[in-house]
């Protein structure tokens, strides 16, 4: 039964051979056109990688994001000296003056002006102190009395509490 059946292969192919040679020709012509399609496609990619890798100023992309990975690099560094110093300038800031409160007044009757004043000047804690002068024909004194959190532990004058809270309505 094998040997009938192989007999009549045979036949068949050498009966139809030139439509075979003509089948097996048209498809090695499509998957040559199929090849040269790949080729030219395959090409253009390897051109755009290359152009790609190329970079900038003929940088390659790998050199190109190490310089900007050492910058980035760079720039945390001057940002946490940056943040340092603000830090420390902030220090700086919350024990300096920033608050001022000024009272001007006539301490004697008989003296024309108000020559007189009530000086407070606090931090940003609200410590600090209050200075006082007093103005006289023939003299002048000056008093200075400590604040803490906005209260002094010294007895203060109306104008110096004036002066202590002008000063405290500044920093709220």
């Amino acid at each position: 039964m094998t040997t009938m059946d192989l007999s009549q292969y045979t036949i068949f192919i050498t009966t139809n051979l030139p439509y075979i040679l003509l089948g097996l020709t048209a498809l090695i012509f499509v998957a040559l056109i199929v090849f040269i399609n790949i080729n030219i496609k395959m090409s253009r990619l390897n051109r755009r990688y290359q152009k790609m890798m190329a970079g900038m100023d003929g940088v390659n992309i790998e050199q190109l994001l190490i310089k900007h990975i050492e910058e980035v690099h760079q720039a945390v560094g001057k940002v946490n000296r940056l943040d340092g110093e603000c830090r420390r300038l902030d220090t700086i800031a919350t024990a300096s003056v920033q608050y001022v409160g000024v009272v001007r007044f006539n301490a004697f009757e008989d003296m024309g002006s108000d020559l007189s004043f009530a000086l407070a000047l606090l931090d940003g804690k609200k410590n600090g102190v209050v200075l006082s002068s007093i103005y006289g024909r023939n003299e002048s004194r000056v008093y200075a009395k400590p604040v803490a959190d906005g209260q002094s532990t010294y007895y203060l004058t109306d104008e110096e509490k004036g002066a202590l809270d002008k000063a405290l309505v500044k920093s709220s």
